[in-house]
């Protein structure tokens, strides 16, 4: 029997967050070092779920709120190999590639500043993550004004050359 549920993730509303699937213990020291290099200032909390032997949620940051916030929620989902880094000062940019880049890390199933429910098939023997549901449905197609706010934005904040 499987049941799937929605858990939503918790999250200040200046922070972002990362939810990937890995396949080792190391990942959690792994993940600390990426996000620690990444970007001058970021502050970061990570939780990692371990799938066998004791089974515990192993955590690192250097934000203590942060690491909190990501503790709690990678308790919610409850799916071995999980994690989660609740960062803030960078955006989601600065750092996926460096995760997806982890010998480890096998999956990233988001990285936003979106509010995320987490898909979760529950069985027997354990929690899985499906997918996340990332931000909100769309509810139409940009104008000519929409694509020039969004133009404007990406080089407001220095991902474009002006």
């Amino acid at each position: 029997m499987v049941r799937l549920i929605s858990v939503k993730m918790e999250k200040d509303d200046d922070s972002q967050m990362i939810i990937g699937h890995s396949s080792f213990i190391k990942t959690i020291e792994d993940l600390y070092e990426t996000m620690f290099s990444s970007v001058p200032g970021i502050k970061f909390g990570i939780a990692f779920s371990e799938a066998s032997g004791p089974c515990l949620v192993r955590s690192e940051g250097n934000d203590n709120r942060l690491r909190k916030i990501a503790i709690k929620n990678i308790l919610k989902i409850k799916a071995g190999h999980s994690f989660i880094i609740i960062f803030k000062n960078a955006y989601p940019i600065n750092v996926t590639n460096g995760i997806k880049n982890i010998g480890e890390v096998t999956r990233i199933f988001c990285s936003t500043g979106n509010p995320v429910e987490v898909i979760i098939a529950k069985t027997k023997t354990g929690n899985s993550i499906l997918g996340v549901v990332d931000g909100f449905s769309p509810k139409g197609v940009e104008d000519s004004a929409e694509v020039k706010k969004r133009r404007d934005f990406i080089r407001e904040i220095g991902y474009k050359v002006k």
